[in-house]
């Protein structure tokens, strides 16, 4: 094999893909890394999509009360098959900027069609791709996801 040339996955081995729900309600209190590897907060919940229950964002809060350089640090919605998990830890395809800059959320309310669609649109989700394909078709002012209780 070439160096630097990815090894193969073993034959056996499932293909890679989003987290399940199981999963990812068992990444609620880990760490959460951006792209270059720095801890940016913790996960706090799961919003599960209303329809499916597939897990469809990942709330994080702030590490430090000034998340990301953010006055007041919000919880933000990460998307979750962005998102990997092991050792206690997350990680995340996103840059801190993607998530200094990602619209806040309330974990105590559900999203709905319009607002998902902006977290979307920031995070550059186009409407026929991933989550936002799943919810434009939806109608105006649905509950589109919410937060899922982790099962113990």
């Amino acid at each position: 094999m070439a160096e630097g040339a990815a090894s193969p996955q073993p034959p056996d081995a499932p293909p890679a893909g989003p987290p399940t729900l199981a999963e990812a309600q068992g990444w609620v209190g880990f760490e959460l890394d951006d792209a270059g590897g720095g801890c940016v907060g913790r996960v706090e919940a799961v919003f599960a999509d209303a329809a499916g229950g597939g897990p469809a964002w990942l709330i994080a809060a702030p590490r430090r009360r000034r998340f990301f350089g953010r006055r007041g640090g919000g919880p933000v919605a990460v998307p979750a098959r962005d998102c990997a998990g092991a050792a206690g830890r997350v990680w995340t395809a996103h840059d801190s900027q993607a998530l200094r800059t990602a619209p806040t959320v309330d974990p105590s309310r559900p999203l709905l069609r319009e607002h998902e669609l902006a977290i979307c649109a920031h995070y550059g989700i186009g409407e026929r791709l991933g989550r936002a394909a799943e919810v434009t078709g939806r109608p105006e002012g649905s509950i589109t996801a919410q937060r899922q209780a982790v099962s113990t």
